[in-house]
């Protein structure tokens, strides 16, 4: 007879959600602990966790064979030990493509419509009435074309936008993409846009690439708006870009240093928009994501290939 599997689960889950995963797999003992650093003997023998799992207990985790991120994101889970060990690692991309795209469009409706201003207006109860720009014409340039990348696409399609993309790995064409640059035509891709949204991953690849050049790239009528991951920009050459106008605006829900602290020179700035990190807190999203974590439980428990696996080495 084999041995039962061990799965553990960290985070808070209701008694519905707890019961959902245990019948996602049948067989297996799967147990709900709030923090692994309170159950070491568990994570010795664990054969899967679900959660972050830190380098001290994943050397000792003598038997585990999958690790699933909660987060679409795993720039995080990537320690250096998951990167040297033959742990699989899942992670729950696609659970927050829905609302990464809705929050992409508010804020470059916002910033296309300087809807600060009429807020502004509101808070002195005053009727500012101006002529303001529209989606309609313009043309969006999506570094990323994962989840929320795509169903951004075709949001923006649906606003009679001009919608351009870039990836690093080739894919196949998509109705709502215009036109794909390569990742050698980065700054070709910039000069092409109205609005530069980024929804691509944190990686080796990515860290740091929208620098000085590259904001000297697009147009000063352009707006950035990034809703995936900070440090994809550099902080420093961003902050240049909107003081000097070099930009027309930004509108950020993903920073740099999270939490943004009182004294970062964003929020003073008068040409940005912030949210903090907020666009895909949604009740949807979680459910989403509780689907992913049961559906990978099935296949676990029955050998079955697993979904999300992440590429450690292109960091998503």
């Amino acid at each position: 007879m084999s041995e039962t599997l061990t799965i553990l689960v960290t985070g808070w889950h209701d008694e519905a959600e707890r019961e959902l995963l245990r019948r996602s797999a049948p067989g297996a003992r799967v147990e709900f602990v709030p923090d692994l650093t309170a159950v070491p003997s568990l994570v010795e023998t664990a054969d899967a966790i679900a959660g972050h799992v830190p380098d001290d207990l994943l050397a000792a985790a003598r038997r585990l064979r999958w690790v699933h991120s909660p987060a679409a994101g795993v720039d995080t889970a990537l320690s250096p030990g998951m990167l040297a060990s033959d742990v699989v690692l899942t992670s729950a991309t696609g659970n927050g493509a829905i609302p990464l795209a809705e929050h992409a469009m508010l804020l470059m409706m916002m910033l296309n419509r300087d809807v600060p201003r009429w807020l502004r207006a509101q808070a002195d109860r005053r009727w500012d009435r101006f002529t303001h720009d529209e989606l309609a014409g313009r043309s969006v340039g999506l570094f990323g074309l994962g989840g929320s990348g795509l169903d951004l696409a075709r949001k923006a399609k649906a606003c009679h936008m001009r919608v351009l993309g870039m990836r690093r790995r080739t894919c196949s064409p998509d109705p709502a993409v215009d036109e794909m640059f390569a990742p050698e035509e980065f700054h070709r891709f910039l000069a092409a846009c109205d609005f530069v949204v980024v929804t691509a991953p944190l990686t080796a690849a990515t860290k740091g690439v929208f620098d000085r050049a590259a904001f000297e790239a697009m147009r000063p009528t352009a707006f950035f708006v990034c809703v995936s991951r900070g440090g994809i920009a550099d902080d420093e050459a961003l902050l240049d870009a909107l003081r000097r106008r070099r930009i027309a605006g930004a509108g950020l829900d993903a920073h740099g240093v999270e939490p943004l602290p009182p004294e970062s020179p964003f929020w003073g700035l008068p040409n940005v928009i912030i949210t903090p990190h907020n666009g895909a807190t949604t009740q949807a999203t979680a459910r989403r994501g509780l689907d992913i974590l049961a559906d990978n439980l099935g296949r676990f428990s029955k050998g079955e290939p697993l979904r999300n696996i992440v590429d450690k080495a292109a960091g998503y």
